[in-house]
């Protein structure tokens, strides 16, 4: 009689160690993904500094300065070029598990945009999402971003700017770490 009333407790037992062992699987899952985009946060974050470079190729008098904010949880991207008034600003941070940022566009617009990586870790790709502010009675916005670390002094930035119509304009930046 005792074995007949103990069996049902293993029974419960046994259910419930497989539904924890299956939501184990779970959060690991979600582990791996949370730290992949921290992994590539922590990336970007070492590239806080500043930086010089070339435009599509070209010398320019370009200054590219990065740095990290708000206890660690941000990384704000600023970019100074001669003839520019103003300095379009791009934030990243991690949303869950995925890296995510914000760019601050002359445009008057702020795409939102979510990265995947390539398997290597070295080029993090962001694309759009969605965008606060986009009229359509303006010029267009940030679609797409691809950052290239090439090493702890020299990486790459492709920004691609959808225009009216359909319309890309691209601009590729060669930087090397001046500080």
């Amino acid at each position: 009689m005792k074995i007949r009333q103990f069996l049902p407790l293993v029974a419960a037992f046994t259910l419930s160690a497989a539904a924890i062992a299956q939501s184990g699987v779970a959060m690991s899952s979600d582990s791996a993904k949370t730290s992949e985009a921290q992994a590539s946060f922590d990336r970007l974050k070492a590239l806080a500094g500043s930086w010089e470079g070339s435009l599509d190729g070209k010398p320019a008098n370009l200054n590219v300065t990065m740095r990290v904010t708000s206890m660690g949880n941000t990384l704000m991207h600023e970019m100074k070029m001669a003839g520019l008034p103003d300095n379009p600003i791009t934030m990243f941070h991690l949303d869950g598990e995925k890296l995510v940022l914000t760019h601050y566009c002359d445009a008057g617009n702020q795409p939102h945009m979510v990265a995947t990586v390539s398997p290597d870790g070295k080029t993090i790709t962001f694309d759009f999402v969605s965008a606060t502010n986009l009229l359509a009675t303006q010029a267009g916005h940030m679609q797409h971003v691809v950052f290239t670390l090439i090493d702890a002094n020299h990486h790459t930035e492709e920004w691609e700017f959808a225009m009216a119509g359909g319309k890309k304009e691209i601009g590729s930046l060669d930087l090397h770490r001046s500080k």
